[in-house]
């Protein structure tokens, strides 16, 4: 892990637990990362780049419980930079020279990647009722068998199918119309 992810992490699950100076540490050094993540994007001397970095801070601060503690805290972090980027540059109708996924020092380990991605499918599955969620994330995302999910819900292996054939179909046709 690099020295970045282990110091904030750290920090992080200090404040979870009720640290209030390691809290407010994790704030300080986020700030001063984020500050460098949208500089890159859209100018250090944008007036708009204080807005980010608070709206950012706001973010992680009112969706602190949802933090996983088992997985990277700046992935985490950079996926909230993200999103609140992209929302603020679809507001201003502004194109990015720099790629959005360039995280720019906001990044941890090589699970980046990985943990991005997983939370982008958390967001989508969000989308479909929660028995096809759980069959699909069983089968799609935790490599269990058909057997074994029809075994744990109760549902026949049929079933399951059919299920899970509705959910996907109905998840790609809203990735099909966000494009």
């Amino acid at each position: 892990m690099q020295a970045v992810e282990v110091q904030l992490r750290a920090l992080m699950l200090a404040g979870l637990s009720g640290d209030a100076a390691s809290y407010r540490a994790l704030l300080g050094v986020a700030a001063a990362r984020l500050r460098l993540y949208y500089a890159r994007r859209i100018g250090a001397d944008h007036m708009a780049l204080e807005d980010l970095v608070q709206e950012t801070l706001m973010a992680v601060h009112t969706r602190r419980v949802t933090y996983d503690r088992s997985r990277p805290f700046t992935a985490w972090l950079h996926a909230i930079a993200r999103y609140k980027l992209i929302d603020y540059m679809r507001s201003h109708h502004m194109h990015s020279g720099v790629s959005l996924d360039d995280a720019g020092g906001l990044e941890g380990p090589d699970e980046l990647n990985a943990a991005t991605a997983r939370l982008d499918i958390d967001r989508l599955l969000e989308t479909v009722p929660a028995q096809t969620r759980e069959l699909i994330q069983a089968v799609k995302v935790d490599g269990r068998s058909i057997e074994e999910v029809s075994a744990a819900s109760g549902l026949s292996e049929s079933a399951v199918k059919v299920a899970m054939h509705r959910g996907l179909k109905a998840l790609a046709s809203r990735i099909k119309r966000s494009e």
